[in-house]
């Protein structure tokens, strides 16, 4: 009889990779909320499987501030879980293909429905602060929106009272996670859609069922 491996609770999953054969990609988290591990998982057998696995853990670090330990498990560094981060890192990953450049996002978009250059400056302690190439009221909503983004996308706190700034409760800078996140901030309600999918679909499927 096999032996059964508790790999942690599945926090994240893409069904179908569409840069390796269709094979199924998960993300678990072992621990809670204190020092928490995080595995990239495919049951799949398939020759090549495991490279690809290696790339989306690679591109994780790169992409979301992760560190990778001798065991392919991943973390922040400053020990906190930011699951819903570490999520979007995840997909954001699992997207990119072999041949794609696997590096930190700049801490500045062009928002296209305002058309505005956004701009994310990190104040310390975790803190940033959004600004864009504008003023007006119309200008501050969208900035307020963004900063709202950032705050659902990464479960960031809100500053003070305040509209453009936002801060990781861990008190640490993450900038290359917060590049990541700035991309999707704009446009977070279909996002938001996208969790709300993904929280119905099924468990990663047993290695019987895999390519």
């Amino acid at each position: 009889m096999g032996q059964i491996v508790d790999i942690g609770k599945r926090v994240e999953l893409v069904p179908m990779d569409p840069h390796f054969h269709d094979i199924t990609i998960a993300l678990y988290q072992q621990g809670q909320d204190e020092n928490p591990l995080f595995l990239v998982h495919t049951y799949s057998q398939m020759e090549g499987a495991q490279k690809r696995i290696q790339f989306a853990v690679e591109a994780m670090t790169h992409m979301g501030n992760l560190v990778e330990n001798t065991h392919r498990l991943l973390r922040f560094p400053c020990g906190a879980a930011h699951q819903l981060a570490c999520r979007r890192t995840f997909l954001e990953s699992c997207k990119l293909s072999p041949n794609d450049p696997v590096e930190p996002r700049p801490l500045q978009i062009l928002d296209k429905k305002s058309r505005l250059t956004i701009t994310v400056n990190s104040l310390g302690n975790g803190i940033y602060q959004v600004m864009a190439d504008g003023e007006g009221r119309r200008v501050d909503r969208r900035i307020s929106a963004i900063a709202g983004g950032l705050m659902k996308l990464g479960e960031m706190e809100e500053v003070d009272g305040t509209l453009d700034k936002v801060a990781f409760p861990c008190g640490h800078s993450h900038d290359a996670l917060l590049g990541l996140l700035l991309v999707r901030a704009p446009n977070v309600r279909s996002i938001v859609r996208e969790q709300e999918m993904a929280a119905a679909r099924g468990i990663l499927a047993a290695p019987s069922q895999q390519n």
